[in-house]
């Protein structure tokens, strides 16, 4: 059985935050990094197997269609030098 690229990110230690287009997107990268946390872009795909990306593969996405390429789902991990304690800011 072949790992789903959720679950190999989940390995590596990333925890999938939100789905976002710019502004926002940039805005939101830089306070997590500004935070002590490492970004990972990962492209929107609607075509998803649902074990991939679930909340992409099983919920609705008509507000994506026709601009899904505009959009990245954002996974953080604390970077390894992080000041930040792990019952603080965004966990």
């Amino acid at each position: 059985m072949s790992e789903s690229r959720m679950e190999a990110l989940a390995r590596e230690g990333w925890t999938r935050k939100f789905t976002a287009n710019e502004p926002r997107l940039s805005e939101a990268v830089a306070l997590y990094e500004e935070t002590g946390y490492e970004v990972h872009l990962e492209p929107f795909v609607t075509d998803a197997k649902p074990s991939d990306f679930p909340l992409v593969g099983t919920s609705c996405t008509s507000c994506y269609e026709g601009s899904e390429n505009q959009y990245k789902i954002i996974f953080t991990r604390k970077k390894a030098d992080s000041k930040v304690a792990p019952d603080e800011l965004f966990d």
